[in-house]
């Protein structure tokens, strides 16, 4: 009888745990940015967004699909969300809309010390996207319209690199 609850409680878990968007929580955008801004050989397309943000939401499915289509480009999506959002908010967001693309959350709240450091003209509005390839990057603070425009974009980048 223990053997059969101690298996029913690791098939729960396992289910419950699997069912849920694995997203990683960066308090601090130092920590992040060792993490994720690296520069090499793979073309990163980090796009920063909230569930809040009509313009982030209705962009999502033209990243997702530049996921799906293009294995070369390693896509990830930065949530700007609030870190008590995370279970209530976000995963399920996140799980609703089936990403599959990478989705971190980046809590630093402290804007001022960290803007820069992605782009020396970022108000700090979103959506936005920085584009990295070794030690190249563009930066769009923009939303783009349709997935065509958003793929040209990304390509041209390459393109000149």
């Amino acid at each position: 009888m223990k053997l059969l609850y101690t298996l029913s409680i690791f098939f729960t878990l396992t289910f419950v745990n699997s069912s849920s968007a694995q997203i990683t929580v960066y308090e601090k955008f130092d920590a992040f940015e060792k993490a994720i801004i690296k520069e090499n050989d793979t073309v990163y397309v980090i796009n920063f967004w909230a569930t809040w943000c009509a313009p982030c939401i209705k962009e999502l499915p033209y990243f997702e699909k530049l996921h799906t289509d293009n294995k070369k480009i390693k896509v990830i999506f930065v949530s700007l969300d609030s870190q008590k959002d995370l279970e209530k908010k976000l995963i399920p967001f996140v799980e609703k809309k089936k990403i599959t693309a990478e989705v971190l959350l980046l809590s630093d709240k402290d804007y001022n010390s960290w803007l820069s450091k992605i782009d020396n003209d970022w108000s700090g509005a979103i959506p936005a996207t920085l584009i990295i390839h070794g030690k190249k990057k563009i930066f769009a603070e923009r939303e783009f319209e349709s997935f065509a425009e958003l793929n040209d974009y990304v390509n041209s980048f390459i393109n000149l690199n």
